[in-house]
């Protein structure tokens, strides 16, 4: 941000990208103004006279950086005060910049829209709501430390992480704190990710939808004797199953591919393991699910035998 652009708005996108974007332009500035101090004004409370005093010269510092947080949510007044403000400090260089953070909301659209007939910029941030985009954010943060992942690994962050960019970020971080492999690979990420339940709980039930019996139970014992929670676990194949019989019907023409609601990878993995399952198959597994899960959740019911049991006609494609 530059003397002529004293305001930018952070909209849209993934809500972890999103405010991470705006916290990385807010200490760049703070980085660049070191006489500076930060403000926080929350646009749910604020009104136009918190922001002009937030903008405003105080007795430790001439100038702030102010951090406009759930612009969203800003009322009328507020928002005029920041377009007057935009304007008529646009080109002075001792005024205090000013970041906005927006929610891409029905309210936020119309922010969005205010700012840019202002010619305020917006930094529009990605939704991260595609499997391609996701790999895509994997090998962004890995190339932005000067580091490279294989693709098996990138795949095997997203297939586990991708549905939470906060924690696919830190682990990102941690594997590169952690580790000096260039490039970084499964066997690494995987052992990195071990005592993770999500990560234990996808590789009990990639096993076990793999046929591979005998390791996802040792696998499903060794989570829990981790300290992985049975109903964790119970999750994990459940969403592998709902997947596999998503694909069947796909494929079967019942449903469409928008309909199925499942992204491009896990759809395009459930379809390749359809081989040798049949409706009754699936129909007996996703049954011998729900009792498991009712094991689970009794205290008088046997939640390891259960979950025994349940891996065992899943490796089997449901034939008893």
């Amino acid at each position: 941000m530059t003397a002529a652009t004293l305001c930018l708005l952070i909209y849209g996108g993934d809500e972890y990208l999103n405010e991470q974007n705006a916290r990385d332009a807010v200490y760049r500035l703070l980085e660049e103004h070191r006489d500076a101090e930060l403000a926080r004004v929350d646009a749910r409370s604020a009104d136009a006279n918190s922001f002009d005093e937030a903008v405003s010269p105080s007795l430790l510092s001439q100038r702030s950086v102010v951090w406009v947080e759930h612009a969203e949510d800003a009322d009328s007044g507020l928002l005029d005060a920041i377009v007057a403000y935009a304007n008529e400090t646009n080109r002075d260089p001792e005024a205090s910049p000013v970041v906005m953070q927006c929610a891409a909301t029905l309210k936020g659209r119309s922010v969005e829209a205010l700012m840019r007939r202002n010619n305020i910029p917006v930094d529009t941030v990605p939704k991260l709501d595609k499997a391609k985009d996701k790999l895509n954010y994997v090998y962004q943060q890995f190339q932005s430390r000067g580091r490279r992942i294989d693709p098996q690994a990138a795949q095997q962050l997203v297939n586990v992480l991708g549905d939470h960019v906060g924690e696919l970020a830190a682990m990102i971080r941690q594997l590169c704190f952690d580790f000096d492999d260039d490039p970084m690979r499964v066997n690494r990420v995987n052992q990195y990710l071990t005592g993770n339940p999500k990560v234990t709980g996808f590789n009990v039930a990639d096993l076990a939808m793999g046929g591979k019996t005998a390791r996802a139970v040792i696998a499903l014992r060794s989570a829990l004797a981790q300290g992985t929670e049975p109903i964790a676990l119970i999750g994990a194949l459940a969403l592998q199953m709902r997947n596999l019989a998503k694909a069947a019907a796909i494929r079967q023409g019942d449903i469409s591919k928008t309909k199925a609601a499942v992204n491009e990878w896990a759809l395009r993995t459930a379809d390749g393991r359809l081989g040798g399952w049949t409706s009754q198959g699936i129909s007996a597994c996703m049954q011998r699910l729900a009792w498991a899960d009712e094991q689970c959740k009794s205290r008088g019911g046997d939640p390891i035998y259960a979950l025994e049991n349940t891996i065992e006609l899943i490796g089997a494609k449901g034939i008893q």
